[in-house]
């Protein structure tokens, strides 16, 4: 009953002061008034707007900068802040989102919010509230107020509106905004890595996802970094010889970095022709432009594996995220994926095997690890990311169980650049797809029949026929 309920909430709305924060007051060194929030709870504003489309509200007694700040960063408008009269703000809510009680959510922990959520779909307190809340709530967390509260609250929510039960991992299957889904039984989610093979300009980066397009892939991804932090300051002045003459390494990165301008033309321009696309980002600054942009998930490389606080900032976005684990020991990914576990237990992650060599040999391309990882993360998607010649050996990785792969992709493997000379072309792009759509139909469902096509055959060179085919054959 309750599980119903959760699913049909469109909007939480929370108090503050010992939900949103621990109750206690702190000061900063001015002596202005501090509060102390859980990132966790933060997380959970966007993983419930991102996975069930719920948006987030504030209500309080409270008139808090810190608060205001907290708001402002994690895009909450529905703030109202030094609420005398709490029924009477949510009243005004419902009717001007034009909502139904039963579609609105409250967290309290006073006595002040007990009217609030009688009048709501769902009441829900901490665990330290006060006993005549608890005993009014419809759903009494197990975490306290200001330690994760509401993030719980979040993720039953979440469930609710997957159809799902609050225990254990929400699904081996990731659903995307864009309508496709990861996972076994989905189709195999086909990635051409355009990557850095633009050479910085935009022409050749639609040119690329045009023929994308046409080779029926399913997105492209690029890649985006900050140069001032990726590139070591002790090679920013080498000079490198480049298509647009000799330069500082640091000024070639800066030109073949795409901005804004470029990212919006082909956000506008993969939603024209109808592909997903998204991005390897190398540092935190780059996650924080990427958010300017709503793809359907983050890609972390494998030389990003162990840059933990990368890993966070991609966390608090809630977007799915696909891990690559080349150049790592399985302890490596294990630590990778347990801070995601930390961060959340049902966090949308999936799991590319690769091998970093470019290109790489066929004897080290080890595609047996896509079997081990899906035994080893029974939940999670695997895939695989390629860097070889030929194709073969990637329509091979999804015959071996990859639900997505990634090759890079280029208009000619001969053009200047560190990894056109691993990349495909766009005639064998189309034979890729076409030879993994072949695969995927003639898998089958494991289940042996006799096909009509055979029937023929089973009268001409059969000696004895089965009663139940003979009127057939």
């Amino acid at each position: 009953m309750l599980q119903a309920k959760l699913s049909r909430i469109k909007l939480l709305l929370t108090d503050c002061d010992g939900v949103l924060t621990d109750g206690g007051v702190y000061y900063g060194a001015a002596g202005e008034e501090l509060k102390k929030f859980d990132i966790r709870d933060g997380m959970g504003v966007e993983r419930l707007l991102n996975l069930a489309g719920v948006k987030t509200g504030i209500i309080t007694g409270e008139v808090s900068p810190s608060l205001v700040k907290r708001a402002e960063k994690l895009k909450i408008t529905e703030l109202h802040l030094g609420a005398k009269d709490k029924p009477a703000v949510l009243k005004e809510i419902i009717s001007r989102l034009s909502l139904s009680a039963d579609e609105v959510a409250y967290i309290g922990d006073d006595v002040n919010d007990l009217e609030v959520m009688r009048l709501v779909g769902v009441s829900i307190c901490p665990a330290n509230a006060l006993s005549l809340v608890k005993e009014s709530a419809q759903l009494v967390c197990t975490s306290n107020g200001g330690n994760g509260c509401f993030r719980e609250a979040a993720e039953l929510i979440i469930s609710a509106h997957q159809g799902v039960k609050p225990s254990g991992r929400a699904s081996e299957t990731i659903a995307l905004n864009s309508g496709h889904k990861l996972g076994p039984g989905e189709p195999c989610y086909i990635i051409a890595e355009i990557g850095i093979n633009h050479n910085g300009s935009l022409e050749i980066a639609k040119q690329l996802i045009d023929e994308a397009v046409t080779a029926k892939a399913t997105a492209v991804k690029f890649q985006k970094r900050t140069p001032e932090i990726c590139v070591p300051r002790d090679q920013w002045e080498v000079m490198r010889d480049t298509p647009w003459g000799r330069m500082s390494y640091i000024d070639y990165k800066r030109k073949t970095e795409f901005g804004i301008a470029e990212y919006a033309t082909i956000d506008q321009y993969c939603k024209k022709v109808g592909i997903d696309w998204f991005v390897s980002t190398w540092d935190v600054e780059a996650v924080d432009f990427m958010e300017q942009f709503d793809t359907p998930l983050y890609k972390l490389a494998s030389a990003s594996l162990t840059d933990t606080q990368l890993i966070k900032r991609i966390l608090l976005t809630g977007k799915p995220l696909m891990l690559s684990t080349g150049m790592s020991t399985v302890k490596e990914i294990e630590d990778a994926v347990n801070l995601v576990w930390s961060f959340d237990r049902n966090y949308p992650l999936s799991i590319a095997h690769s091998t970093s060599a470019y290109p790489c040999k066929p004897e080290e391309l080890n595609l047996r690890m896509i079997q081990t990882l899906a035994a080893k993360y029974p939940c999670v998607p695997i895939g695989y990311s390629g860097h070889e010649t030929g194709l073969a050996t990637t329509v091979a990785a999804v015959a071996m169980g990859a639900t997505f792969v990634e090759r890079h992709f280029t208009l000619d493997r001969a053009m200047w650049g560190s990894d056109h000379a691993a990349s495909v072309e766009p005639q064998g792009f189309q034979r890729l797809v076409r030879d993994i759509r072949d695969v995927e139909t003639a898998a089958g469902d494991g289940v042996k029949k006799v096909y009509d096509s055979e029937l023929g055959p089973m009268k001409r060179l059969r000696v004895n026929i089965s009663e139940e085919y003979k009127s057939k054959a």
